[in-house]
């Protein structure tokens, strides 16, 4: 017997079959467990949501005399109502980069946490549950109509220590832009997102002295790692996961167009454009992102030298989409100007990939600091360019990611 409950009629043992209220609301990666730690009901407690399915079948039931909300024997009803009570509606309505950097921040944090449950639930042998994971495309997809930049931005803001957790959904993020970029239909770019959502999923079963190591790998642990695509595959299928794109993608993400990749060797023209979206993708956050073993890239930089790869390693069409998307000097870009003043790109110009929004910030004339000012390089009259890239190393300011975000790295 399913029965909606309050959720102060919560007692361990029971068996929760759904949550009646947006995903974003409550604090669990799952939505089919037994409730076995008071702490779990105490985050259920603290959570907006007030009522939850449960299945008296696999779990403790009410008292005898204690009446349900509801009842019903069938398992279709309620998922459907659970859905519909997940699914928060759509609003893309367009709106400013500082607005939208709030609102993402919410959805990075949530998604976090939901990325590390399920690779925590991965180790342990348990299935793989992806049924909220749509939730998190949809939120993430929305994120980006409203303004195509903050999610991408801030999914950067992560620690070494977060990496593995947010590299997903940064990765998800850039997928979507570059589908949309690609012009792919609604369908095929929420398949992407889920990809790039999941594309990492097998690491959850690599060794973690291997996955966190800090200096070059041997032959034997490379070998390990290389194995994760297959094993997110396999997860994925057992799992009931069986979307083509996220199946195509997860196992081929590392393929290269030279044949060299893996774990098939597929070359130029068996690789999907799918799966070459995911390679450009992954390869961008990884060599952004501060890692264990080494410190990220300048994103312009990092741009320069996949350009370098093109011949080889990423699709050359693709890549160039992929520029587009984020634009040629992308948002964190160290950057001069022709004056000589030096600033980090704070958003991007639609009607120019070379002219960005610059938040100056240090005069080279005086080797001092100034107060920052943010300079539209498209506006009229302003006779402001970039006159080329600068290396974060070579000047080690400390608060980079603050100037252009206002953010602090996400918790």
């Amino acid at each position: 017997m399913l029965k909606r409950i309050h959720v102060q009629q919560l007692t361990l043992g029971m068996h929760i079959d759904g949550f009646c209220g947006p995903w974003m609301e409550h604090p669990f990666w799952r939505n089919h467990f037994v409730l076995t730690d008071p702490q779990d009901i105490a985050l259920i407690l603290a959570s907006s949501i007030q009522e939850v399915w449960i299945d008296t079948s696999k779990g403790k039931d009410l008292a005898a005399d204690t009446p349900a909300l509801a009842q019903t024997e069938s398992l279709a009803a309620v998922q459907q109502e659970v859905h519909a009570a997940e699914a928060v509606p759509s609003d893309t309505q367009p709106t400013s980069l500082a607005a939208e950097y709030k609102r993402a921040a919410e959805i990075c944090v949530k998604s976090k946490r939901a990325i590390m449950t399920m690779l925590q639930e991965a180790r342990m042998g348990k299935t793989v549950d992806t049924e909220l994971a749509s939730h998190m495309v949809q939120e993430i997809s929305d994120s980006m109509l409203r303004n195509h930049e903050a999610m991408i931005n801030l999914a950067r803001l992560k620690t070494a220590d977060d990496y593995t957790y947010m590299h997903s959904v940064a990765v998800c993020a850039l997928m979507v832009a570059l589908a949309r970029r690609l012009e792919l239909d609604e369908a095929q770019t929420r398949s992407m997102g889920l990809a790039g959502l999941l594309h990492d999923l097998g690491k959850a079963m690599m060794p973690m002295e291997v996955l966190n190591k800090p200096g070059k790998l041997t032959d034997a642990e490379f070998a390990i790692i290389q194995s994760h695509p297959a094993q997110g595959h396999k997860l994925l299928v057992e799992g009931q996961v069986l979307d083509p794109i996220v199946l195509d993608v997860v196992l081929h993400h590392h393929e290269k167009t030279d044949g060299t990749g893996y774990p098939q060797r597929q070359k130029d023209e068996e690789i999907s454009l799918y799966a070459k979206m995911g390679a450009v993708c992954d390869v961008y956050d990884a060599i952004t992102s501060n890692r264990p073993y080494k410190k990220g890239w300048d994103p312009a930089e990092s741009l320069k030298r996949m350009a370098e790869w093109t011949n080889g390693h990423l699709d050359a069409q693709v890549f160039q989409a992929f520029v587009k998307s984020l634009g040629i000097y992308p948002t964190g870009s160290l950057v001069r100007l022709t004056s000589g003043r030096i600033g980090v790109v704070v958003e991007q110009n639609a009607a120019t990939l070379l002219k960005p929004l610059v938040k100056v910030f240090f005069s080279t004339k005086a080797d001092m600091r100034i107060p920052p000012q943010v300079i539209d390089l498209a506006a009229t009259g302003c006779k402001e360019k970039i006159i080329g890239r600068e290396d974060p190393e070579t000047w080690r300011f400390p608060d980079l990611n603050e100037l252009w975000s206002g953010m602090a790295p996400l918790a």
